[in-house]
């Protein structure tokens, strides 16, 4: 696959905006009534947290979110004082300041959101796009049995989901696609599915061995034949080569990428030919200038370009908003599995939580992102240092 990854066509935009004069991070803590078993995490998990950074330009704020940023405190003069509009240059230093320290993209992100505030648009409309509507799957993440999960995958099919995605166990391959078979048999043919193995990465605590390439193509092959529209993270993320090996023996589409740190592990995955689907995420990953680069490069290759979403409200708004403008991939993420995991815990920082009608997301009509944050309603949630 000879394609590379073309800088940007520089951003212009007609805009005569105030500089910027202040940044900050909250974070904040939702302890959860009933805990969640996520497949990927072998610790249960009892609170759900949150970073949202915040910044102002005259009257103006633009929001993100995402993990903690360590290392951020004491670099608020890299920006103080910029126009927000200079994104290209906002983010090299961001990926400066990623290099030594945490992920910096909530921060790109709540300055596109400024973007937007004071260009009075929606950020799908300033990437480009023409819509403002994304067909999503159902990603479902709780640790269930078989017989909850096919329970579960017959509930989201009558709620209107087209698709949905179900994530193994980790503990036992062929118990999990005894898993998918079931499911498969309960949604029927013409419901899409997807599998996510969860060989990327490993939480830090979880000292389990991703598979082989081997026991991936035994997966893969079984997957294949229940008609698995995508394979999701089924090797460590950095086997490019065992990646390629495992999309061309197997009959299943291979994804992944979500998580990558730099840059040039994405352009890795495409110098070996690694993956049908790039997932890339815009807050844990790329940012959104660079989600632009990667979707444009990904669509040339002729593969698919769909985002993780898998976070709070504000990382899947802006993963959506990516999406409704670069991609051209049947569904996008849609973090819902209940009743371990619904959006008024998944959006608690949200003034209501962003639900799919049919499978389909609408995008808020207001400008950059299309919410507003009720500081005083989230302060209850407040963890002060």
């Amino acid at each position: 696959m000879a394609v590379s990854l073309l800088a940007t066509s520089e951003v212009t935009l007609d805009v005569t905006a105030p500089k910027i004069d202040s940044i900050e991070l909250r974070h904040y803590r939702l302890e959860l009534d009933t805990p969640f078993r996520a497949a990927w995490d072998p610790q249960l998990r009892r609170a759900f947290d949150s970073t949202i950074v915040s910044v102002h330009a005259g009257d103006y704020e633009g929001v993100g979110s995402g993990g903690p940023m360590p290392g951020w405190a004491g670099h608020e003069d890299l920006f103080i004082g910029q126009d927000p509009f200079d994104i290209e240059r906002h983010v090299r230093v961001l990926d400066n300041l990623q290099f030594h320290y945490g992920r910096t993209w909530p921060l790109e992100v709540a300055i596109w959101d400024l973007m937007g505030q004071i260009k009075g648009e929606p950020l799908w409309k300033m990437l480009g796009g023409k819509a403002d509507r994304v067909t999503v799957y159902a990603s479902t993440g709780a640790r269930t049995s078989k017989d909850e999960r096919v329970a579960s995958a017959s509930r989201l099919k009558q709620e209107g989901f087209r698709a949905a995605k179900v994530r193994l166990r980790i503990d036992d391959p062929e118990m999990d696609i005894e898993m998918v078979r079931a499911v498969r048999q309960a949604v029927g043919s013409g419901f899409t599915l997807m599998v996510d193995a969860n060989q990327g990465w490993r939480m830090p605590w979880d000292t389990t061995r991703p598979w082989s390439l081997d026991e991936a193509v035994r997966v893969a092959g079984a997957l294949s034949e229940l008609d698995v529209f995508w394979l999701e993270e089924p090797l460590d993320r950095h086997d490019y080569e065992a990646l390629a090996a495992l999309r061309r023996q197997s009959g299943v589409r291979i994804a992944g990428g979500e998580g990558a740190r730099e840059f040039a592990e994405l352009r890795q995955y495409i110098h070996h030919d690694s993956l049908d689907v790039y997932q890339a995420e815009v807050v844990w990953s790329t940012g959104v200038l660079r989600a632009r680069e990667l979707a444009g490069a990904v669509l040339e290759a002729g593969v698919i370009y769909s985002p993780h979403t898998w976070g709070d409200g504000l990382t899947l708004l802006a993963n959506l908003h990516v999406a409704a403008a670069v991609s051209t991939a049947p569904f996008v993420e849609f973090p819902y599995d209940p009743p371990a995991w619904l959006p008024h815990r998944r959006d608690f920082m949200l003034p209501r939580p962003i639900t799919a009608n049919e499978g389909i997301v609408t995008l808020p009509a207001g400008p950059g992102l299309g919410v507003q944050i009720d500081w005083a309603a989230l302060e209850p949630l407040r963890i002060r240092s």
